[in-house]
């Protein structure tokens, strides 16, 4: 997971985390620069220095070291969905976690990654994939912890998805307008825009529409003149 390295931890998983930094980083300043298909594994493990054995021990593919960033910050939401209490509905807890996991991400460093990720991602269909798979595998992951931990009935009670695929939205579209904002990416600024998608929520579920009314009616055809006599 992309958060700061305690000086608590032991030597080898400081040099680990580090290695993997450093291989999120170098991946994203030549996938930018370089494009995604332009770049290597080659040259990437080149310019990190380490073999690619290595760099599978890390990732599965330069799509998931690519979208590193926003994967971790998935990982850190199931990690606090196994403790966090509830207190209120299931989309709030839900809110309130991922909200959560959004402040543990190491800022400035996580957000200039995150945007890297997400600009690339709008180029490049096969991180668009990758992103669909790993959504899914995280909403069942998040779904068997709801299970586990609340005894919800996920198989036959349609509710615990819809309530996680509500979240996802919010998220996704607190994150296209973030990514979009001018100026340097900053962590809180996409915890405020998911918040403010959270509070939508129960007004988008009530919301009515009815035709309009002061629509431009289209113009009668023109008459002809009568004949003259």
């Amino acid at each position: 997971m992309n958060t700061a390295i305690s000086p608590d931890l032991p030597l080898r998983e400081r040099k680990k985390l580090r290695t993997r930094q450093a291989l999120i980083d170098t991946a994203l300043d030549r996938f930018t620069a370089q494009g995604f298909e332009g770049t290597t594994l080659d040259g990437l493990c080149a310019e990190v220095e380490i073999s690619k054995r290595t760099f599978f021990r890390y990732f599965d593919s330069k799509e998931d070291v690519a979208m590193a960033p926003t994967q971790d910050l998935w990982a850190a939401f199931l990690e606090d969905l196994e403790t966090r209490e509830p207190a209120g509905t299931l989309i709030g807890l839900l809110g309130d976690t991922l909200v959560g996991a959004l402040h543990r991400m190491p800022a400035p460093d996580w957000a200039g990654r995150a945007l890297l990720s997400r600009r690339l991602a709008a180029r490049t269909p096969s991180m668009n994939a990758h992103g669909l798979q790993f959504c899914d595998r995280t909403s069942s992951a998040a779904l068997d912890v709801l299970r586990r931990r609340f005894g919800l009935d996920v198989t036959r009670d349609p509710r615990p998805r819809l309530a996680l695929d509500l979240l996802v939205a919010s998220f996704h579209y607190a994150l296209q307008g973030w990514t979009a904002a001018p100026g340097p990416a900053d962590r809180d600024a996409l915890a405020a825009r998911l918040r403010e998608a959270l509070a939508s929520l129960p007004g988008t579920l009530t919301l009515t529409v009815r035709p309009r009314h002061d629509r431009a009616q289209p113009a009668d055809p023109p008459t002809a003149p009568p004949p003259r006599a």
